[in-house]
């Protein structure tokens, strides 16, 4: 029959390929229906040799190292490892998958190689970050990682980029093709030089470092990702990363447990760095909690609609704030902050900057609204914190960062915990 080994191999091979290589596989052979049967088979053949796939494979515990080796022999090629998380990107032909699945016994699941995207939808005096700011709390000496599309050397930064990784273009001077990374720095770490002080991050004295993983248009690979966020554990030391703040993800499509982008934030949080990250653009529809927001370990943070005032008896939940439960059925969001125009850094010719030029706010500014904005946002709220208190662990960040919300009257898998008021970390 024709398509009988793959599909067979799908089957037997179920739980060590994830849903979305099962559909490229099945949808493999549709483009065969119109062809004769007879001529089935050398089509097949010649197809499963060209019909390359961008994966991850994961390897059991333990077994890394074996794992590349079985590849060695198969002759397939990695593109990038990732042995902290045992797992290795790659990109190969059906034939290479279904030799390697038949070969290797260290395999413990192919993971698709998905898009990520910016989690942005087309401020902090809410939640009380300047009363930490009175205190002396301006996020000194505390360095934040933007996983992001990169950051302009805006005014407003100025002295305070202390470090650059490209992972899409492999280039080394600072710059942001796409303009959503260069906002986020701003909403963490801003200082409003270029506006009098008007528009100013939490964390005003933070410095920051950007790692750019999405490219122009917005959007990158899991394995890019994951590259990222290896690099901010690997040069923990190097650069003091203190937070990690992801404005990305990607549909939730199997268990935290399972997923290769948690166990990445995950181990990030686990190596002592504070890692926030977007609960996702797709609400108000429940179950809808983006990856890697969906890991139990990190903070997830939603947005929050302050309603342009510094009153918060009128903030509401952003309606595009994706709710939970997460795909496991936890609880997510963990916190509410503000994400609905929010005014921050403008990229100049960037592609968000040219293609949104209603958007703009004086010269230097540009509005914009999504989780996006609120995770960068409560990263710079943990900047104040942790100039506080400089040996808390990332558990102890997150408790106190609980503590401090306040209820609104929302489901928990609609609020979190609450709307975050920076001034109960006083």
């Amino acid at each position: 029959m024709f398509g009988y080994s793959i599909i067979q191999l799908v089957r037997q091979m179920g739980d060590k390929i994830d849903r979305d290589i099962r559909q490229e596989l099945v949808q493999f052979y549709q483009p065969f229906r119109k062809i004769p049967c007879f001529l089935h088979r050398p089509f097949e053949r010649v197809r499963k040799k060209a019909k390359r796939l961008p994966i991850i494979i994961e390897f059991e515990d333990g077994t890394f190292d074996f794992g590349l080796s079985d590849m060695k022999s198969s002759k397939c090629r990695t593109r990038t490892e990732f042995p902290s998380i045992s797992c290795c990107s790659t990109k190969l032909s059906v034939e290479k998958i279904e030799q390697l699945l038949k070969n290797s016994s260290h395999i413990k699941k192919i993971h698709y190689d998905r898009k990520v995207t910016t989690l942005l939808d087309v401020a902090s005096p809410s939640i009380h970050s300047e009363q930490l700011k009175q205190s002396g709390l301006t996020g000194k000496d505390i360095n934040i990682a933007i996983v992001d599309t990169g950051i302009y050397p805006h005014d407003d930064l100025q002295g305070r980029i202390i470090g650059f990784k490209d992972l899409v273009n492999n280039r080394t001077e600072t710059y942001d093709d796409n303009g959503h990374g260069t906002h986020c720095a701003g909403d963490a770490a801003g200082n409003g030089q270029s506006s009098n002080g008007e528009y100013q991050a939490p964390a005003p004295e933070a410095n920051v470092i950007g790692v750019k993983v999405l490219d122009k248009m917005g959007s990158g690979s899991l394995s890019t990702v994951i590259a990222g966020i290896d690099w901010c554990i690997q040069n923990k030391s190097t650069f003091n990363i203190d937070v990690l703040s992801l404005s990305l993800g990607s549909n939730a499509t199997q268990s935290a447990e399972e997923d290769p982008v948690v166990k990445a934030v995950n181990n990030a949080w686990d190596n002592g760095i504070v890692v926030c990250v977007a609960a996702g653009n797709s609400g108000p529809a429940p179950e809808t909690i983006a990856s890697p927001g969906i890991s139990p370990k990190i903070i997830t943070v939603g947005a929050a609609n302050d309603n342009n005032t510094t009153d918060r008896s009128d903030d509401i939940v952003a309606e595009f704030s994706s709710r939970g439960p997460t795909i496991d059925g936890l609880t997510k969001p963990d916190l509410l902050t503000p994400g609905v125009n929010i005014i921050s850094l403008r990229s100049p010719r960037s592609y968000i900057d040219r293609t949104n030029p209603q958007l703009r706010v004086d010269e230097n500014y540009i509005s914009l609204s999504g989780t996006s904005m609120a995770t960068p946002i409560c990263a710079g709220v943990v900047a104040q914190l942790l100039q506080k208190q400089p040996t808390l662990t990332p558990d102890e960040v997150k408790q106190q960062l609980i503590s401090a919300c306040e209820d609104i009257g929302q489901a928990p898998n609609v609020q979190g915990h609450g709307y975050l008021d920076a001034e109960n970390l006083v």
